[in-house]
């Protein structure tokens, strides 16, 4: 897709000048014959007789080139901008398929952490059990919630697979080639203000820039269309030549092709063109209109997330682990039942589990942002 969007852009490179260049002259070469049809009849006889070569060339009425060679400039300027906004769509989705892996690989390996607890909890809860310290009920709860975390660990290896197949495909690697390896991440600082990203958006956005080409080659559009009221004009020059007796002719001709049906060609494409123009504006200004909310509300889940990670890092993630290590001594000395220390386990689980969501929703809220406002890093 990137590959067409370029050769597109770049093809569209080569109209402006062949659309301002001149059409091609016109070279005729006539042969006047008298009394008949034969060549170089009356050649000696007639002053009529003439073989003649000549050249014109069409003039289109002023200014038509120029705006020609401008929409063709603008039009090739928002196929540019077009590439750019499939390019960075293309960075946004690897930034956000390596993100969401990258919550998939730490929640793989909370979820195995917890396995690990959840198998020396039923260890010990059938140890418990067999010199009749807890109920039965204890170790087929244990059992039965080691077995639903083996098969939340099956659906998260599944997961982890399909991502990598997906980030593979995107960055262009063959499905047999080595993982891609997941970094840990660490919060992005992003601190730019509203205003800031509102006027980033409007000066930088690929999305924008293209649809503003769009409407400045609309409006182009329009003044050539108006431009054809204007006559086109051909000039041409001939020699022919006579017979030995007589002198040779010379033959200067102009002419203009005039919009006579000017209410049924030039009149209508005005009318059509001014109609385009006007879809153009609204369209830019629809797409302005949702860049701006959607910049708005990516800085939003932005500054949201901000908040949340601090909270879990800060509290809630101590606290749940603080949680699970007190429950953990008191069950060995039976001070708190089986049902207390279960929660406490698979609070760990479920709050680390929140963090990396909410870390990895706040990365794919600043890559979104970058993407919008045009950049890159």
């Amino acid at each position: 897709m990137l590959v067409s969007a370029r050769k597109h852009w770049e093809a569209l490179t080569k109209v402006p000048r062949q659309v301002s260049t001149l059409p091609d002259p016109q070279i005729g070469l006539q042969h006047f014959t008298v009394g008949s049809p034969q060549p170089f009849s009356g050649y000696e006889t007639s002053d009529f007789y003439y073989t003649g070569f000549g050249v014109s060339q069409d003039i289109p009425g002023p200014g038509k080139l120029r705006l020609r060679a401008e929409q063709a400039r603008q039009e090739a300027e928002a196929a540019q901008h077009a590439f750019e906004v499939q390019q960075r769509q293309v960075v946004e989705q690897v930034r956000e398929t390596y993100f969401n892996l990258f919550y998939l690989k730490k929640t793989l390996a909370v979820l195995l952490e917890t396995q690990g607890d959840l198998q020396s909890i039923e260890r010990n809860v059938e140890a418990q059990y067999h010199v009749g310290m807890v109920q039965q009920q204890d170790v087929l709860k244990a059992q039965i919630t080691l077995t639903q975390f083996l098969d939340e660990i099956e659906m998260h290896h599944q997961s982890v697979d399909q991502s990598q197949a997906t980030l593979k495909a995107i960055i262009g690697r063959e499905q047999d080639s080595p993982a891609i390896a997941i970094a840990n991440l660490t919060p992005t600082e992003f601190s730019l203000d509203d205003r800031r990203l509102r006027q980033l958006g409007l000066s930088k956005s690929p999305t924008l820039k293209q649809a503003e080409a769009m409407e400045e080659a609309s409006q182009t559009a329009l003044a050539l269309a108006k431009r054809d009221y204007i006559p086109d004009f051909t000039v041409g020059y001939s020699y022919e030549k006579t017979g030995v007796k007589f002198k040779d002719y010379y033959m200067l001709t102009l002419g203009a092709k005039v919009p006579l049906y000017f209410w049924r060609k030039q009149t209508p494409a005005v009318e059509q063109s001014a109609l385009e123009s006007e879809s153009a504006r609204a369209d830019a200004s629809s797409k302005r209109l949702s860049v701006m909310a959607d910049l708005q509300n990516r800085a939003i889940a932005l500054r949201t997330t901000q908040r949340v990670l601090k909270l879990y890092s800060e509290g809630l993630v101590p606290q749940a682990e603080a949680t699970r290590s007190s429950a953990l001594a008191a069950y060995r000395v039976n001070k708190v039942d089986f049902q207390t220390l279960l929660s406490a386990v698979t609070d760990v689980l479920r709050v680390k589990q929140e963090y990396y969501r909410t870390l990895a929703d706040h990365e794919i809220a600043v890559a979104k942002i970058r993407e919008i406002i045009g950049e890159q890093s």
